[in-house]
């Protein structure tokens, strides 16, 4: 089963073995000389075979003439259907990109990522291109898909602008993540331990690849990608320069979240949708839960597709004990039970590094009143808001897969991103402030074209 935010089929099983964190400073020495002086002459992949990535327990390199998506998909070094539905579909695909892909695995004991036939999770993927601008991107995956989600909404476009790329499948994925960990929560946490392996191993490989390390290391994803750019910038800071964060999930003990306002929806839209006598009712209960007006049009898609889904998966990965209906869940009456899961995974706003965060208005998964706009308050109420920026943009949704069936109405956020990105380049680089947080409006003359290469934040 398949959906836009990026659910995978598969099934989990035992808990993740401890990730190997090597001292980074170590790593940097191997092979720290780059490739032989010469090497060009012999073929721009010369000296391809001495890469390393440390603490892999399986690598596979490539030298391809086309690193991004416009090469990749013929050649077998994505799969497409890793990110299918999470881009317009007449988002311009970069090329020009050539260089070294590396593909592997860390070691570890569960086996949801059948990719490359390798039945096994923490794969990663690489990507060296002949043109380096000097800095690395690291991203993990959306939702529960695996190491090649981003490559359309990230990779392409970072590695034609000179970036090294890493991402993981964050050490489990598909529909049965849960089953990964011997204890509530083990299975997310094991995400944040996964991107922090892969930046310290891609920071050597670069160092190999390049003959000096990262001049800088930015983190950026979206969704669960965007969860773990926060938790990095929090929690390990000494890895990266900055981050962009793509509407990331708030994990917090403290409600709203994704387990107590998702069974509102599930009671309250039937409803809704009936259109009784209380439909009146049952629309006041959904906005209260978060969902904001004018995103009623939405409702349906993500009543079939995401709601009791999302609660449902992500209920057994944090409160497994519970037996009930998704609908009937209720947050405030198992919190207690719940908050030492919850509490291994949470998020504080204590970020130490420069964090830039884009949400869409109309996100109807993670409503923006329940997720970003909170996540702006913690990281205010920490004192930390020179580090941090926020644009709230007009008429986005979750992912953009939607967008090619609502153009009049959605606004890619993919633009939004990369505006983004570049305002966190001038931020680090020359010490350019980016504009104001604040709402991003969607510019009333543009047209659905216009709105798929632009996103002015200011």
């Amino acid at each position: 089963m398949r959906s836009v935010l990026g659910f995978r089929r598969g099934f989990g099983a035992r808990r993740g073995a401890a990730v190997v964190a090597p001292v980074l400073a170590a790593c940097l020495l191997t092979s720290a000389a780059g490739f032989p002086a010469g090497a060009e002459r012999d073929g721009r992949c010369a000296g391809m075979e001495r890469l390393r990535v440390p603490g892999a327990a399986h690598q596979q390199r490539s030298c391809l003439p086309e690193l991004t998506t416009a090469g990749t998909v013929s050649s077998g070094h994505t799969d497409p259907a890793d990110w299918s539905g999470l881009t317009p579909a007449g988002l311009p695909t970069p090329r020009g990109v050539p260089g070294i892909q590396i593909d592997g695995y860390f070691p570890d004991d569960s086996h949801t990522n059948n990719t490359h036939g390798w039945n096994h999770d923490s794969q990663f993927v690489i990507r060296l291109p002949d043109d380096f601008n000097g800095g690395l991107v690291v991203s993990g995956s959306p939702g529960n898909r695996q190491q090649y989600a981003n490559d359309r909404a990230i990779a392409d476009w970072v590695l034609a602008r000179g970036y090294a790329f890493a991402a993981t499948d964050k050490g489990n994925t598909g529909l049965d993540f849960h089953r990964d960990g011997e204890r509530p929560g083990d299975a997310i946490a094991e995400w944040n331990r996964r991107v922090t392996q892969l930046t310290i191993a891609a920071k050597a490989v670069v160092a190999q690849r390049y003959g000096r390390a990262p001049q800088n290391t930015l983190v950026t994803g979206l969704s669960n990608g965007g969860y773990l750019v926060r938790w990095q910038l929090e929690n390990r800071p000494g890895l990266y320069d900055g981050g962009v964060d793509w509407e990331g999930t708030l994990w917090r003990v403290q409600a709203p979240n994704l387990l107590g306002y998702l069974p509102k929806a599930l009671r309250a839209y039937p409803r809704y949708a009936d259109g009784g006598s209380d439909a009146d009712e049952a629309h006041a209960a959904m906005i209260e839960a978060g969902f904001a007006p004018g995103s009623e049009f939405l409702w349906p898609y993500h009543h079939e597709i995401y709601w009791e889904l999302t609660q449902r998966i992500y209920r057994k990965e944090l409160d497994p004990s519970y037996q009930g209906e998704p609908a009937d869940y209720d947050y405030s009456a198992r919190k207690d039970i719940v908050a030492p899961a919850i509490e291994k995974i949470a998020l504080t706003g204590r970020i130490k590094r420069p964090l830039i965060t884009i949400h869409g208005t109309l996100d109807t998964l993670l409503p923006i009143g329940t997720d970003s706009d909170l996540y702006a308050d913690m990281v205010r109420e920490e004192g930390r808001n020179s580090l941090y920026r926020y644009y709230r943009i007009e008429g986005g949704n979750h992912v953009d897969g939607l967008v090619d069936e609502f153009p009049k109405r959605l606004r890619p956020l993919t633009p939004c991103h990369r505006s983004a990105f570049v305002a966190l380049e001038s931020w680090l680089a020359q010490g350019v402030q980016p504009p104001p947080s604040g709402t991003v409006a969607r510019p009333a003359d543009a047209t659905p074209a216009e709105l798929l290469t632009r996103c002015r934040l200011g």
